[in-house]
């Protein structure tokens, strides 16, 4: 398999670097979200509220919960520089520490030990009407997929690029309909490309190649998971169990067919799906006497039960849906969400990693896109991702490219040898040489599998006798440690409580204005555009 760049990605890299534009990728912004659950010292799933000392989690705007009262979600501010969005996400955590009494923030993706679905509370944001949506929308997750899959921890990274890039490569590529037309074109040209590759982040990152026999325990098949221990499942060339068909599955929306050749084409799709009834929730009804038990009937509640590995984003005015928001302003931003937490590092993600990252973002843009035209394509793009996280480790792997068969480890390093045009110049943007050594770091991984964290995370439990929910277990006292340990300013400790204050006063004036029942407020969101 021989490199080729195509003419568009060699034009606008020789257009990027010229000397008047090199600062332009010292705009990039970033933002992470990370979850993480509450555990006892026995590593078991909390069964206690969100500590009080955070505030509320529906008005805190860094501070909440995802699915579960006892899943932590700490969502940075954007910054333009990678370290301080990472050192943010690291306040948080000091925070979040020092109030958790004998509790833990769980290191793995996959959960600690559940003890059935009863013992899984769902998230609570309290009385107003928006908060009661955001539990029905919960309750209506438990009832289509189980609870346990719930518990599965992520980390989110949003990325955007700057302004100035859409206005230079228009005006270079002289297209029509605008700048904004033209910076959602791009960001879809990145997620087709991103879906085409991905696979390579889930070799590079993947981090839970083995999971407590607990997740298992109500109502779901172990598929062909073998077993190590009384206590942990594994396969053995596993990079992600969590982005697996055992992970985030989701049988009814694999009938969906969600485009993203055109802004139009993805905002249809998915506004489709919020639409249409499917018989299997239809059974399961919305309301059982005075109690919701879902938001509605239909394949998709809201846009956000949609899975998938990338979205596009538009931040979305007050009242507006996430995805009148993008079909009336277009794409803003793009959130990764395939990425594993990284047992091995306190914040679930190294500076390395996000560094990469960057790297990867910026290179499935600038390089050409065609539309996805075909449902071979989609089938071999899909199969690629599949083979990589059930056995992205195994020896001489082949995955299919356009060109025909190709190993991972071979197709794998020619992506970064192309990449490293694109390392360079953010290297010279930002005054640093952490770009190009990231992709080192990642070509040290595709020579030597035992650098990846699913390696490292089987070894451990392998050669040190540990079970998955000890080998975790003991990684997250290091990490508790660690936060506990640390110091953070006066200023900056005061910054965080008023923070915690000024949301249970808004939540308090939320719950205050309401004005309508929840039927009709939820009639009228169901109407809005």
């Amino acid at each position: 398999m021989e490199l080729i760049l195509t003419t568009l990605y060699e034009r606008r890299l020789k257009l990027l670097r010229r000397p008047e534009h090199h600062k332009l990728f010292s705009g990039i912004r970033h933002g992470i979200e990370r979850e993480g659950l509450r555990v006892s010292p026995d590593a078991r799933l909390a069964q206690t509220s969100h500590p009080k000392a955070l505030g509320k989690t529906l008005t805190h705007p860094y501070i909440t919960t995802d699915y579960s009262e006892a899943l932590l979600e700490f969502i940075t501010p954007v910054h333009n520089q990678i370290d301080d969005t990472l050192n943010f996400l690291n306040e948080l955590h000091i925070v979040t520490s020092k109030v958790m009494d004998n509790e833990l923030l769980w290191a793995g993706s996959m959960p600690s030990i559940l003890e059935g679905e009863a013992r899984i509370p769902i998230a609570r944001y309290g009385h107003s009407n928006p908060g009661v949506m955001k539990s029905v929308y919960r309750e209506g997750l438990a009832h289509r997929y189980g609870k346990a899959m719930q518990t599965i921890a992520g980390l989110h990274y949003n990325f955007s690029l700057p302004a100035e890039l859409w206005h230079l490569l228009g005006q270079d590529e002289a297209v029509n309909g605008g700048e904004q037309a033209f910076q959602s074109g791009f960001y879809l040209g990145l997620i087709r490309n991103f879906r085409r590759y991905s696979w390579l982040l889930m070799y590079l990152f993947g981090a839970s190649p083995a999971v407590s026999k607990s997740f298992f325990a109500e109502s779901k098949v172990a598929h062909s998971l073998q077993s190590l221990d009384e206590d942990s499942l594994f396969l053995p060339y596993a990079t992600s169990l969590r982005m697996s068909d055992m992970g985030y599955t989701n049988n009814a929306q694999s009938s969906l067919n969600v485009c993203y050749n055109t802004i139009e084409e993805y905002v249809a799709s998915l506004s489709k799906a919020i639409k249409t009834p499917y018989p299997p929730y239809e059974e399961i009804g919305v309301k059982q006497g005075d109690q919701y038990l879902q938001l509605n009937a239909n394949l998709l509640q809201i846009e956000n039960e949609y899975y998938s590995n990338i979205r596009p984003k538009r931040i979305a005015r007050r009242g507006e849906k996430p995805l009148a928001a993008l079909g009336s302003r277009g794409i803003e931003y793009i959130e990764v969400r395939c990425l594993d937490i990284n047992p091995f590092e306190p914040l679930g993600i190294s500076s390395t990693d996000a560094h990469f990252l960057d790297v990867f973002l910026v290179y499935t843009g600038l390089k050409d896109s065609p539309a996805t035209t075909t449902v071979q394509e989609c089938r071999r793009t899909t199969e690629n991702f599949r083979k990589t996280v059930e056995e992205g480790r195994r020896p001489g792997l082949m995955l299919e490219s356009e060109h025909g068969e190709v190993s991972l480890q071979e197709w794998g390093l020619i992506l970064l040898e192309d990449m490293l045009p694109v390392a360079h110049m953010l290297d010279q943007a930002n005054d640093t040489s952490g770009f190009t050594d990231s992709i080192r770091q990642q070509q040290d991984k595709l020579n030597d599998v035992n650098l990846t964290p699913s390696a490292k995370l089987m070894d451990a439990l392998q050669k040190g006798s540990q079970s998955y929910t000890d080998a975790i277990l003991n990684l997250s006292r290091l990490h508790q440690t660690h936060f506990t340990n640390s110091e953070m300013s006066q200023e900056r400790q005061k910054y965080f409580t008023s923070l915690a204050e000024e949301s249970v006063e808004n939540q308090r004036q939320l719950e205050v204005a309401d004005t309508l029942s929840f039927d009709e407020f939820l009639k009228q969101y169901h109407e809005s555009d």
